[in-house]
């Protein structure tokens, strides 16, 4: 079963597919309600959840803690 947004701590690691697209990324801040500063666990560049989500949640979409 997937996460929900609130479910979301600081500190971990996710997967989070939507669209299609896979993002791992490590959460390092939380910004508001449901948005949070995270760290690509790749690139290692920072971007918000709402830059993940601001086309809406597609069919396809899960949020994962990676262990």
């Amino acid at each position: 079963m997937s996460l929900a947004f609130s479910g979301i701590r600081v500190g971990k690691k996710y997967i989070l597919t939507n669209f299609g697209e896979v993002s791992e990324f490590e959460v390092i801040a939380n910004l508001g309600r449901i948005d949070f500063k995270l760290k690509d666990l790749h690139t290692l560049e920072p971007y918000s959840l709402s830059d993940l989500i601001k086309f809406g949640k597609g069919a396809d979409f899960s949020l994962w803690e990676l262990r």
